[in-house]
């Protein structure tokens, strides 16, 4: 994917379910770490968005598609693209793989919200300028 971010994760013993294979929820966290580490390298830091911006960005939608299994010791990555961008919220496509095997894809909506209210807001535009 062009413009992809891409974080490096092992499958520890913690990650696997009873069958010895990632437990589905925990893809999630797979995720959710790409995610948080897009932004720092973006150089935004999460307690910075809420000390310097009042806000911060929460998840409000994902579709997940689960297409085989990772184990226990498997080096994967997990990509983080960004492919939607409105006033207030994020779109991001994420995929894991292993190798060039994808096991599994995603669609994520990240809302922006004010950290007391958690009511979405405008992204503040210091972020919008470094997403485009």
């Amino acid at each position: 994917m062009a413009g992809t971010f891409t974080w490096p994760v092992r499958v520890y013993w913690e990650d696997t379910d009873a069958g010895g294979v990632v437990y589905y929820a925990n893809y999630l966290k797979f995720l959710e770490r790409a995610r948080s580490e897009w932004l720092r390298a973006l150089g935004f830091e999460q307690p910075e968005l809420l000390g310097r911006h009042g806000g911060m960005f929460v998840v409000k939608r994902v579709e997940a598609d689960y297409l085989l299994p990772a184990r226990f010791n498997d080096s994967l990555n997990v990509e983080a693209v960004l492919i939607e961008q409105n006033k207030a919220s994020l779109v991001m496509a994420q995929r894991i793989l292993s190798e060039d095997v994808v096991l599994m894809t995603a669609r994520v909506t990240l809302v922006w919200v004010k950290e007391n209210s958690f009511k979405p807001a405008r992204i503040p535009a210091e972020i919008l300028e470094f997403l485009t």
